[in-house]
């Protein structure tokens, strides 16, 4: 501790300047004396040590008052100078009071130090707790002081602009300017100008917003920008195109919005992800097809092979995952393309029974095993949720080619029951999602408020269904007024010109989507429904826009299953291979059997047959359940071997 002491002393004199009244000078000097004794300095060198650093002190306090007075007359003596023009008197007491605040600010730090050390002090070493609290204080106040720094140096970069401007301007008035660079001169005053306007300050904006925390970040600069020597360090500050931030929680973030929106930029990180995934994913596509296997798993592996478990060469994992969805959408678009009115109206009961009933069943059996295994019954009826849901892009890729043979062939089999089935667990998803918050809520409740989160739950879960009730209404009146004249119109205007239809379809599908997003209604449900309404103009129109939408579908596909093998970890896999199969097996068969028992129900006797191969279809387990899984962890739900975080 001494040695402590007698470094931070001398290490922040030199930086001492900051405003306070002499009395309270004097005070804090001889509180630091008064701490330095009581520590039992009884050695003589070491008293007159401290005697000489407090007269050091105590004259840079005296100095810095000097200096603050003059600065006050020299800022009174510019105010009453006639000479300088307004703009001028501002910069120049612009440029004292920077000055000011920096003596402020470094004096102030100093007794920042002074009353952390005497809290040291005061502190039991044995004491954990008292330590980590003293250490935030410390973190905290470390931030708070760079963002001052950050925001005055700022501000002096401001000044240098605005001074090089003023020489400038004595410049050309001092010379006659040619007509060209009358024009150029012109020319930079309005790109100022506009910089000034389109400028958002969003760090001032937000730095006092409730909820916002200040973070220590590492930037990193690309190897392109460093390469280059003939840069200098502010043209590498400016150039924040290919910058990395990285936290404290090794999240690393790209730039999204930059400050100068007048310079095109570009992700170069999400260019070579995406030129790396469109290369590498053919030769596994390929493999899988000459396999005999579906051509998702080798999307899959690509994935795999891409992320952190295989080269970990992909960079914007977010990004990827985010145009990966754009994948789902397209997709569930053209199995509603493929899944006309009519059909929807002959299962629309077994569509909507069906997952109900599967998902209760789930529910029920999940907290008797968790009763059996002593998991609190929060935590179970989230996993059974999450296990209850299937994957509709992943059954749909299955169904494709079959689903439209039986579209012309005229006879609803089995695809029209588990499509319909599948629609209905994304809008479960929609719900559970909505019904998450208060779930949460409900597992930290004590017993006197069980009953508030129920009703709240039951109030949501009415919500959510006056919600479809407005979605289908919707759909109602566009399918009898709108959709018509819509395609007829885009039809007309794409003559020659198929861009228009194909951007007008997706607008449309982006419409629906957004609807039902803000209705607290599932997107995917949005996109199945636009191409269910669309499809109801006619087999002709349908067979037009597939050719047109399919190779849009084809590669956000491959995207999206790259993504979700981004997520597989084969080291993990194998190391717990044993447990993991029991577990998948055991999902698969209960999920199998309590669709078939719950389609046998349902099902009329004639179409019976179908049961098996619908149950088939659900029993697998939906990816958006890894989206769940994360949002279960954030919030404490689960731990990350999901057992009960308490």
């Amino acid at each position: 501790m001494k040695v402590l002491e007698k470094n931070c002393l001398w290490v922040l004199l030199p930086l001492l300047h900051l405003t306070a009244g002499a009395a309270e000078h004097e005070e804090a000097v001889k509180h630091a004396i008064r701490l330095h004794r009581g520590r039992g300095a009884a050695v003589a060198q070491r008293r007159q040590w401290a005697l000489e650093s407090c007269r050091k002190l105590s004259g840079l306090l005296r100095q810095k008052a000097v200096v603050l007075n003059k600065l006050k007359n020299a800022i009174r003596a510019v105010e009453k100078d006639a000479s300088l023009s307004d703009e001028e008197k501002l910069f120049q007491v612009h440029t004292f009071e920077i000055f000011q605040k920096e003596l402020n600010e470094s004096e102030n730090s100093v007794f920042q130090a002074i009353h952390g050390l005497q809290r040291a002090l005061q502190g039991d070493y044995r004491d954990v707790v008292n330590m980590k609290e003293s250490s935030r204080q410390r973190l905290e106040a470390l931030r708070e002081a760079a963002i001052k720094e950050e925001t005055e140096y700022m501000e002096l970069l401001a000044a240098e602009k605005h001074q090089v401007e003023a020489l400038k301007n004595m410049q050309h008035r001092n010379r006659s300017l040619s007509m060209l660079d009358e024009i150029l001169e012109d020319v930079r005053k309005a790109a100022d100008r506009l910089e000034e306007e389109i400028e958002e300050h969003a760090f001032d904006d937000n730095k006092s917003v409730k909820g916002v925390n200040f973070e220590a970040v590492l930037r990193v600069e690309e190897e392109e920008a460093n390469s280059k020597q003939n840069l200098t360090k502010r043209d590498v500050e400016d150039d924040l195109g290919l910058s990395m931030l990285i936290d404290s929680q090794n999240n690393q973030y790209i730039l999204t919005k930059p400050r100068d929106a007048t310079i095109p930029r570009a992700d170069h990180h999400f260019i070579k992800d995406i030129v790396t995934i469109g290369m590498l994913s053919l030769p596994c596509g390929w493999l899988c097809t000459m396999l005999g296997l579906p051509t998702m798993f080798g999307y899959i592996i690509c994935g795999v092979l891409l992320g952190p478990s295989g080269l970990n060469s992909i960079k914007s994992i977010v990004q990827v995952e985010t145009l990966g969805e754009f994948g789902v959408f397209f997709t569930l678009f053209l199995v509603g393309l493929e899944f006309s009115p009519e059909k929807l109206r002959k299962v629309w009961k077994i569509s909507l029974q069906g997952p109900c009933y599967m998902t209760l069943l789930m529910i029920a059996f999940g907290l008797l095993w968790g009763h059996l295994l002593q998991i609190r019954p929060t935590q179970s009826v989230f996993i059974s949720t999450c296990l209850s849901l299937s994957s509709t892009p992943l059954v749909s890729r299955f169904l494709s080619g079959s689903a439209r043979g039986e579209k012309e062939a005229g006879d609803l089999d089995y695809s029209a029951v588990l499509l319909g089935m599948l629609v209905t667990q994304d809008v479960q998803l929609g719900l559970f999602v909505a019904v998450m918050p208060t779930l949460i809520q409900a597992g930290a409740s004590t017993s006197s408020s069980i009953v508030m989160e129920m009703l709240r739950i039951l109030a949501l879960i009415g919500q959510i269904l006056f919600s479809l009730a407005a979605v289908f209404l919707l759909c109602l009146v566009i399918k009898t007024y709108l959709v018509g004249p819509y395609y007829r119109k885009l039809h007309v205007e794409s003559k020659g010109n198929k861009e228009v239809l194909v951007l007008g379809v997706s607008a449309f599908i982006f419409f629906m989507l957004t609807v039902t997003e803000l209705l607290d209604v599932s997107m995917e449900l949005g996109c199945f429904l636009a191409g269910a309404l669309i499809s109801s103009q006619g087999h002709a129109v349908t067979e037009e826009i597939m050719a047109y939408v399919e190779p849009i579908r084809d590669f956000l596909a491959i995207v999206f299953f790259t993504s979700i093998g981004l997520h597989v970890f084969p080291t993990f896999v194998a190391y717990e291979l044993t447990v993991l199969l029991v577990l998948t097996l055991s999902v698969v068969i209960m999920k199998f059997v309590l669709a078939a028992l719950v389609l046998s129900l349902l099902l009329p006797k004639t179409s019976q047959y179908i049961k098996w191969i619908v149950a088939a279809g659900l029993a697998q387990v939906s990816e958006f359940s890894f989206v769940l899984g994360s949002r279960a962890r954030r919030a404490g739900i689960i731990s990350r071997e999901g057992r009960r975080t308490e």
